[in-house]
């Protein structure tokens, strides 16, 4: 079987291109796959970061794809979709993320082979930080699509209300597993020139107002001298408050900032280093900061938002704090530590590893791929 990947792959940088290298590299094991790229992704001016670009210093997975695609170029559409009808596939995968990719990749699921079906993973449909051009351009993009892949319940219910009879199957976020082996912490916080050897808490990830890392540092300021806290990830975005709140903490001593993107090499160190990851979301649907957690068998810690609860609480590998306060985050950081919890969700950890794989990732998109009709709908 003939199957196309259209999303961001090598050499562009971060979650969404690593987890299509995953699948790109599972579904090749049994099916014909070509990953088709973006020629740009984002325009420089509206991306929030450094670079949209892997570094000297990142261990990215390489995959070759053929880099057609313009995210602002409406006759790259038009390419793009010759190129992959030229091809002739008889499945098109696409991610959705951000209503920004609604024009572009809509357009060409539009315009591929009446035989080929088309599936979209969506990581999110209502997006987190919301614009007024979401609901047209994600409708256009969803009646662009035969089907659907959801990871949480939460993306299930909001595609339902924008496409009440849409087809799709759920299936959580696989675990990533190219991140290497697990160290020790002492060799971990060594790495990160990190002498302290205490009750260590970890928020990880590209840093926006959404996630909530405010509130994380305001409950640091609760705890004794027994605990730190690891910041590492890029602002999206000035960093100047959190800074101001880091510097008016009373623990801010033991606070150790790391505020650049973290290469896929030293991730290991950053999750190593930790007794628990601690997600303190204001809104989510699923997070592939849980996927990194579950490979290295670190208990979590996250807020009752979107999909966050049915993937940490359901499972029984961490701790879903009722609210996005920081009292409540500061008991639940608390219970984990004094009632030792880590070692009864890392045996849960270990367990839901084995289904959590790319290899029942990839049977479930199959699995829905043969259950549509050949016409779109």
């Amino acid at each position: 079987m003939k199957i196309a990947i259209l999303s961001c792959f090598y050499p562009y940088r971060g979650g969404i291109a690593q987890f299509n290298a995953n699948l790109f590299n599972e579904l090749g094991k049994s099916h014909d796959v070509r990953a088709f790229n973006f020629t740009r992704q984002y325009p420089n001016f509206l991306f929030p970061g450094k670079t949209q670009y892997v570094t000297e210093n990142d261990n990215a997975i390489e995959v070759e794809s053929t880099a057609v695609l313009d995210s602002i170029n409406p006759i790259s559409y038009i390419r793009t979709a010759q190129e992959i009808k030229k091809w002739d596939p008889d499945l098109l995968i696409m991610r959705y993320w951000i209503s920004f990719f609604a024009p572009s990749q809509g357009v060409v699921a539009r315009m591929v082979s009446k035989k080929c079906r088309v599936i979209s993973i969506l990581d999110n449909v209502i997006p987190h930080e919301p614009r007024f051009f979401d609901s047209v351009f994600t409708k256009f993009y969803l009646k662009s699509n035969h089907g659907f892949i959801v990871m949480s319940e939460s993306v299930s219910k909001d595609l339902l209300k924008l496409s009440p009879d849409a087809k799709y199957l759920l299936s959580p976020h696989p675990v990533y597993n190219h991140f290497g082996a697990k160290i020790s912490k002492e060799k971990a916080l060594r790495n990160l020139k990190i002498d302290s050897n205490k009750h260590t808490i970890l928020f990880f990830g590209l840093i926006r107002d959404y996630k909530g890392l405010d509130i994380l540092i305001e409950a640091f300021n609760n705890l004794d001298s027994s605990y730190r806290l690891i910041i590492a990830g890029e602002s999206y975005g000035s960093f100047d408050k959190y800074a101001k709140l880091i510097e008016k903490n009373i623990n801010r001593q033991r606070i150790s900032v790391f505020n650049n993107y973290i290469p896929d090499s030293q991730v290991p160190d950053f999750f190593c280093a930790s007794d628990v990851v601690v997600l303190p979301y204001r809104s989510a649907t699923q997070s592939g900061i849980t996927a990194i957690a579950q490979h290295f068998e670190k208990p979590v810690i996250t807020t009752n938002v979107g999909g966050l609860k049915e993937s940490i609480e359901n499972s029984g590998i961490g701790i879903v704090v009722p609210e996005a306060n920081a009292d409540q985050l500061t008991i639940s950081i608390q219970d984990f530590f004094i009632n030792k919890r880590a070692t009864e969700y890392q045996i849960k950890i270990s367990e839901i590893n084995k289904i959590y794989s790319w290899s029942n990732f990839s049977q479930k998109i199959m699995e829905l791929y043969k259950s549509l009709d050949i016409c779109k709908q």
